[in-house]
């Protein structure tokens, strides 16, 4: 009886499917760290890959372009930022209000880890959506949408409690602690300090209608 052998393949062998998984998982992981200090329209593949170290052909295994990955890493962010306000708008041992502060002393402290290198990455796409994919605009607000709900949600809660006005426009509030909070954000790597993020939350809390 012939005994019939296979040939070994030639070349690197086949990755698992959990070797793929975390090979993806990296490079968005890398994208995250590039997109927060640099911006999307001004980050190149190279250096991405290069954290991870992968070869640009392979890139093109788990993401058929720099958009999809544009939007894999966008929505790694959404999903982590979610879980974090969640963490701290959630927390039923403490006040509303209280709990808004915790969330904003817990990101200045990731602000300050990072040396004021990495800012929000949402808020930094918005600043150059004009640069972007079209299809990045939508889902950035709605993004930006899911953020204001929480909050708006924490200061009808704090209505319950007596520390906001009845009277008080729950969603406006929530949209105009974003945006001013992204300012500061902004300001704060900018000047290299935490002194506008601590200006704005404490002026935003003393200015809430009672």
């Amino acid at each position: 009886m012939t005994l019939i052998t296979t040939k070994p393949r030639r070349g690197r062998p086949l990755k698992s499917a959990q070797e793929n998984r975390d090979t993806k998982a990296e490079l968005i992981r890398s994208g995250l760290e590039q997109l927060t200090e640099s911006g999307f329209a001004s980050s190149g593949i190279d250096p991405i890959l290069k954290r991870v170290g992968v070869p640009k052909g392979s890139f093109y295994h788990y993401f058929s372009s720099k958009e999809a990955f544009g939007l894999a890493v966008i929505e790694s962010y959404a999903n982590y930022f979610a879980n974090k306000l969640d963490t701290y708008l959630l927390d039923e041992s403490y006040p509303p209000l209280m709990r808004i502060k915790n969330f904003a002393d817990n990101a200045k402290a990731g602000l300050e880890r990072h040396h004021f290198k990495r800012g929000c990455l949402v808020g930094n796409l918005g600043q150059e959506v004009d640069l972007l994919p079209e299809s990045f605009r939508q889902i950035l607000i709605d993004i930006f949408d899911a953020w204001q709900l929480r909050v708006s949600q924490c200061f009808k809660l704090a209505q319950t409690h007596g520390d906001l006005s009845t009277t008080a426009d729950c969603d406006q509030l929530s949209e105009c602690f974003w945006i001013g909070w992204e300012g500061a954000v902004s300001r704060t790597r900018l000047v290299q300090s935490s002194t506008p993020l601590d200006n704005y939350l404490n002026h935003f809390i003393a200015g809430l209608p009672r």
